[in-house]
């Protein structure tokens, strides 16, 4: 009886051996399905139906015509172009340089000092309020500042008249000598609260014995913030460069609300000169190779800060 039951449980042992359990990877595969065929649908064929169109002469409406590389060789000799991505790295200062050290500065602050001295309900409610302008649709925001630096009736030019400094005033967003730098002020306020979040969070797996021991050395604020912080979340401001700079190379919806990319063309961006020379010169190829070099050049940028966060990893 023994023998039998041990044989039986053999054969039993040998089937089941014949079908091994499926694995994860197998149970994932059904998962993943959806969003790759949505990254297809949405990125993948748009992109590869906008390279083609980028080596046509075509005007939105009949057939294409295949120019090969004409549209590129004019973008290399368009004058207007290289003034649009010029002002595109003005905006990669004001929407990554900028908000970054501001936001390590300020996530440092309310962490280690306003969380100690006066609680972390009050960081809690700073950091809401610096992470406010991410909230705000852009549109929204774009009126509100447009408002704010009106000419004649703004509520800045108002302000300096009020404290006696009336010569100050300025058409903010009408002088082609200040318009991209009162352009880059409003970004550098929408744009602030996203590190700040970041780095604070990034602060919460600092070991606080770190800081404990700093501060009994007799380390002050800004010898723990250079010797601890900055290295502790390294991997953070990588990532935090690379998202803003991608912001920054795409920006549309702020000068198109704000300015148009006015006055004279002193705030246009490569994502607003491509939409102006696709819907208003309706030159659909020539906008088509513009939007694939500002695409290739956002990849790049990407592939880059992907490789340095590796190699901050542990």
């Amino acid at each position: 009886m023994t023998v039998t039951v041990e044989r039986s449980a053999r054969a039993v042992g040998k089937g089941t051996a014949r079908k091994p359990p499926r694995g994860p990877r197998d149970s994932y595969a059904l998962f993943l399905l959806p969003g790759g065929l949505a990254f297809l649908a949405v990125i993948v064929l748009p992109f590869v139906m906008n390279t083609y169109v980028s080596f046509t002469d075509w005007q939105g409406v009949g057939s294409p015509e295949w120019s090969g590389l004409a549209n590129y060789r004019e973008l290399m000799d368009d004058s207007e172009f290289w003034a649009s991505f010029r002002h595109s790295l003005f905006m990669v200062v004001a929407m990554a340089a900028i908000p970054t050290a501001l936001g390590l500065v300020l996530a440092a602050a309310l962490f280690d000092y306003v969380g100690k001295h006066f609680g972390s309900r009050t960081a809690a409610v700073l950091r809401a309020c610096f992470y406010l302008p991410q909230v705000l649709p852009i549109a929204v925001a774009g009126i509100v500042w447009s408002w704010i630096l009106a000419p004649d009736n703004g509520s800045l030019n108002a302000l300096l008249k009020a404290i006696g400094l009336g010569s100050w005033q300025q058409d903010w967003l009408g002088d082609p000598d200040l318009a991209l730098y009162s352009v880059m002020g409003v970004m550098v306020w929408v744009q602030l609260g996203f590190p700040l979040v970041v780095f604070m969070a990034g602060l919460q797996r600092v070991d606080p014995q770190l800081y404990e021991a700093a501060e009994l050395d007799g380390a002050g604020w800004w010898r723990r913030f250079r010797h601890i912080t900055l290295p502790q979340i390294r991997p953070e401001i990588y990532v935090v460069l690379t998202w803003c700079s991608i912001a920054a190379l795409k920006v549309f919806g702020a000068v198109y609300v704000l300015t148009k990319g006015g006055p004279g063309g002193a705030t246009d961006v490569p994502s607003y000169f491509s939409f102006t020379t696709f819907f208003e010169k309706t030159q659909v190829g020539y906008g088509a190779a513009i939007s694939t070099v500002l695409t290739v050049i956002i990849l790049a940028l990407s592939l880059i800060g992907l490789r340095l966060q590796e190699r901050t990893d542990p």
